[in-house]
């Protein structure tokens, strides 16, 4: 069977592995927070670089992560189009001058320097962005995590609402796998053969058993935390709980440091849009 459908935590004897799940969640956190708001160019391309090697340590090869990340550069490229569509003169009022590309000045859809470097900024959060959460999300045990997450002040059932939602994504698409796999024995033609849109159909016919076996998967679970009288109590142990280590304290530092840098950026430009047109 294809394995590229599969997201999911995947021990690779990495140090990234051996990371606490609460370190790998506070610097994606951390990153994604100051990555969203900030707009400096430079400081975009210093943390794409920098997730990007931090991807290539963690072992996760490309064919595993395949289909997430078409999917996910679709909806970028479609976003990115849907920006200049609804707003194709935003870069031009940010940055407060036209450098005009294609088009004349009092055409609407006209195409600027100023909207190009806007975009490009928002594709570099997505390049950044992408590699962490796919980190966080293949290399991070879900049993480990919620005790993680316990030991730094968050409540037990809320940690352990996480670490099922985390355990049961590579289910939710081993099911789904499994369904597509069974229309196609049927006869109906899913593969890359078929046209996008009968791909398209055939998705939209999995969702409904999709959803039906998602819902029975929540029954049984719930029953049996039922039956063992979770969340009654006020605290619980953990079996898989584990403490920081230096490379966490590390990890920390490090991350910390790169959002402080961020944070002075804010001041140097004064605010989040660096304007190298102004220069």
């Amino acid at each position: 069977m294809n394995n590229q459908l599969l997201i999911g935590y995947d021990d690779r004897h990495t140090f990234l592995n051996r990371l606490s799940g609460s370190t790998k969640l506070l610097c994606f956190v951390g990153l994604s927070i100051i990555g969203m708001m900030t707009y400096d160019t430079r400081y975009l391309i210093g943390i794409m670089i920098f997730s990007l090697i931090v991807f290539h340590f963690s072992k996760i090869k490309y064919r595993d992560v395949k289909f997430v990340v078409n999917v996910i550069i679709g909806f970028s490229v479609l976003n990115l189009v849907m920006v200049y569509v609804f707003a194709p003169h935003y870069g031009v009022s940010i940055y407060g001058t036209e450098h005009l590309l294609l088009g004349s000045a009092n055409h609407y859809f006209n195409l600027t320097t100023e909207q190009l470097f806007y975009e490009f900024n928002l594709l570099l959060k997505y390049t950044f962005a992408v590699p962490l959460a796919l980190i966080f999300l293949m290399t991070t045990n879900p049993s480990e995590f919620a005790a993680s997450l316990n030991k730094i002040g968050i409540s037990y059932r809320v940690s352990y609402s996480v670490a099922i939602a985390l355990r049961y994504i590579p289910d939710v698409q081993n099911d789904y796998r499994t369904i597509s796999l069974a229309q196609q024995a049927r006869g109906f033609e899913m593969s890359k053969k078929a046209n996008f849109m009968t791909r398209i159909r055939g998705g939209v016919q999995i969702l409904l058993p999709l959803i039906f076996s998602s819902l029975d998967r929540i029954e049984v679970i719930s029953q049996a935390m039922e039956l063992r009288r979770f969340g009654k109590g006020k605290k619980r142990t953990w079996y898989m709980a584990q403490k920081f280590q230096r490379n966490d304290y590390l990890a920390l530092a490090i991350v910390a440091l790169l959002i402080i840098i961020g944070i002075a950026l804010f001041k140097v430009n004064g605010g989040r849009f660096w304007n190298p047109f102004k220069i």
